[in-house]
């Protein structure tokens, strides 16, 4: 890459924190760029924790080089559009196109209020299936209002010249050719040009690609007329299990998921757990029957220590709420916890 060097005209750019973000983000820097970062997160991130992950890669990244990052969480409207999206879900519950839809539109906005040129990206023509294919990446634009002013510097030289590339402010020559799914050529472009040697998160990820956890979101947009962002993040946690169409539980896996779980629990739930023996802390969620108090108590006792052969005496109460009861309960048995199981 040329050291040479751009009028400092104003772009905004979407940082995930991960490699090719990173890597086209160094790009448009070293060609002189004026760069606002955008960093996007939803609460079925992956590669986001406490302590590393792509939004704190993506700070990061903005302290070495002097950016300015804007984080922008998508919550409760995120949401609403996974309830029915326009485009359809991938091989899970994943809405990869209306989810990029939905990042541009925003990214528009900022890229107005910012007084920006254009926005650029990371992404790679042919990486991602739903996406990344050409005529995706066009139609994403042109439903976002952005026909034209989505430059990806990794794959430029593949794709239609932009509207920033027709009017000279970028130098077509100067951008990439990099198609498809494999990353090696970013790699090496990042350690011979940048000298980078951070232990990047490849490629960010996203949990509704997940068989598994697709069926627990499925769930709870099946179930929930409106889940909001504390629902989605619990289903992160623990075992959970659909007693009727008006109630779930979910069973904590070890302490540290009992503590989480105990801090994620609402006003309105109950918590059950055992009274004489080692086990684990539930969420029973919903209206509380005679019948889904027993089956909740039958599944906490599954995964309770054993006692002596009897039944486990399990307490259940209001979080936050001194009045509680108790239910001595037979663990349940394999076959009605794979019928429950979310």
């Amino acid at each position: 890459m040329s050291d040479e060097k751009r009028p400092a005209v104003k772009v905004i750019g979407l940082l995930s924190g991960g490699l090719d973000s990173t890597l086209a983000t160094r790009i448009m820097q070293k060609l002189g760029f004026d760069i606002v970062a955008l960093n996007f997160s939803s609460p079925f991130c992956t590669c986001t924790t406490k302590s590393h992950g792509c939004k704190n890669e993506a700070k990061r990244l903005g302290d070495e080089l002097g950016i300015r990052v804007r984080v922008e969480f998508m919550g409760t409207d995120y949401l609403d559009m996974l309830r029915s999206p326009q485009f359809g879900y991938g091989s899970g519950m994943n809405p990869c196109i209306d989810c990029r839809i939905m990042v541009f539109k925003r990214a528009k906005e900022i890229m107005i209020e910012e007084g920006a040129e254009f926005i650029f990206t990371g992404e790679v023509s042919g990486q991602r299936p739903m996406s990344q294919k050409r005529d995706r990446m066009r139609m994403i634009e042109k439903q976002a209002g952005l026909e034209g002013l989505v430059v990806r510097p990794l794959s430029a030289k593949l794709l239609e010249p932009t509207i920033p590339e027709k009017n000279g402010i970028i130098d077509r020559e100067k951008m990439l050719e990099i198609h498809g799914r494999s990353r090696k050529e970013q790699i090496r472009i990042a350690k011979d040009e940048f000298g980078m040697t951070e232990n990047l998160c490849s490629s960010g990820g996203c949990l509704l690609t997940d068989q598994h956890f697709a069926g627990r979101i499925r769930d709870l947009i099946d179930y929930d007329e409106s889940p909001g962002v504390k629902d989605a993040r619990l289903l992160r946690v623990g075992r959970h299990f659909r007693l009727s169409e008006e109630s779930k539980l979910i069973v904590g896996r070890n302490h540290d998921e009992n503590e989480q779980l105990e801090k994620m629990a609402g006003a309105k739930d109950f918590l059950f757990y055992p009274m004489d023996v080692k086990g684990p802390l539930a969420i029973f969620r919903g209206v509380l029957s005679g019948e889904s108090r027993d089956l909740a108590g039958s599944v906490t006792a599954r995964y309770s220590e054993k006692s002596n052969g009897d039944p486990i005496k399990i307490k259940y109460h209001k979080k936050n709420e001194d009045e509680s009861w108790s239910v001595d309960s037979e663990p349940a048995n394999e076959e009605l916890l794979d019928r429950i199981r979310i």
